[in-house]
C-alpha cells in the first residue's frame, strides 16, 4: 500500500512540474516562422554588364514579397457588438351557459369560467473588445497571384509565466505601407490571439490533481 501510494504521489508531482512547460493552446495553425530559399547560384558570366541573375530593378522597393521575408503587423482590433430583443404573449378565453330549470334553485341560474396566460420576455446583451500592439511576422508562402501569407508569435517572459502573442493571415502586397507594414483590418483571414502560461493558469490545474490524489488517501 505504501509502495502504491508513493507511486502515486511521485506520479502527481511529476504531472504538476510538467505542467509549468505547458504551451497554451492556439487558433494560429500556420508555421509561425520561414526562412528563406537559399539563393542559388550565379551562372559564371561571359563578361557582358549586364547579369540576369543578379539584376534588380534601379528603382524596386524593399517591399517584402518572398518566403521569409518580414513585414510588422500594426494590431488595431476593436469589436463591438449589441443585442436587444422582446416577445410578449397573451391568451385568454370564456365560457358560459345556463343550466337548465330545475337546477337553477339549487346551483344558481348561470355556470361561468374564465381563464388567461400571459408571458413576457426580454433579453439585452452586449459585448465589447480592443486589441492593439505590433508583432513582427514572416512570410510562410507566396500565393499564385501574389498574396503573402505571414505568420508569427511574440513571446515575453513575465515574472510570473510567459504571454504568447501569435497572429497569422493573408496579406495583399497593395496594403504593405512604408516600411514594411501592414494594418491588422486589412489582413484577411486574420487569427489574433494572446495567451499565457501563468502560475494562475496552473493553479486551476494543480488544484484538480490535488483533489484527484486526496480522495485515493486512506486518512
Amino acid at each position: 500500500m505504501k509502495t502504491l501510494l508513493f507511486s502515486l504521489i511521485v506520479a502527481g508531482l511529476a504531472s504538476i512540474l510538467g505542467g509549468c512547460a505547458v504551451t497554451p493552446s492556439t487558433i494560429v495553425q500556420e508555421t509561425r516562422s520561414a526562412r528563406p530559399a537559399l539563393a542559388e547560384v550565379a551562372p559564371p558570366t561571359d563578361g557582358a554588364i549586364y547579369n540576369a541573375a543578379k539584376y534588380r530593378p534601379m528603382f524596386e522597393d524593399r517591399r517584402a514579397r518572398q518566403i521569409g521575408d518580414l513585414l510588422t503587423i500594426n494590431i488595431v482590433e476593436k469589436t463591438s457588438a449589441n443585442k436587444a430583443g422582446t416577445s410578449s404573449g397573451n391568451k385568454s378565453g370564456s365560457a358560459k351557459f345556463g343550466l337548465p330549470g330545475p337546477l337553477q334553485s339549487k346551483l344558481g341560474a348561470n355556470v361561468a369560467t374564465e381563464g388567461g396566460v400571459k408571458f413576457a420576455d426580454g433579453d439585452n446583451q452586449s459585448a465589447s473588445n480592443a486589441f492593439t500592439g505590433t508583432i513582427g511576422v514572416t512570410v510562410t508562402e507566396v500565393l499564385s497571384n501574389g498574396n503573402l501569407i505571414v505568420a508569427g508569435e511574440k513571446q515575453v517572459a513575465m515574472n510570473k509565466g510567459i504571454e504568447f502573442i501569435r497572429f497569422s493571415g493573408m496579406v495583399s502586397p497593395d496594403t504593405i505601407q512604408n516600411g514594411n507594414i501592414v494594418s491588422s483590418t486589412v489582413v484577411a483571414d486574420a487569427r489574433v490571439e494572446y495567451r499565457t502560461n501563468s502560475r494562475i493558469d496552473r493553479a486551476e490545474v494543480n488544484s484538480m490533481m490535488s483533489r484527484f490524489f486526496q480522495s485515493l488517501l486512506p486518512f
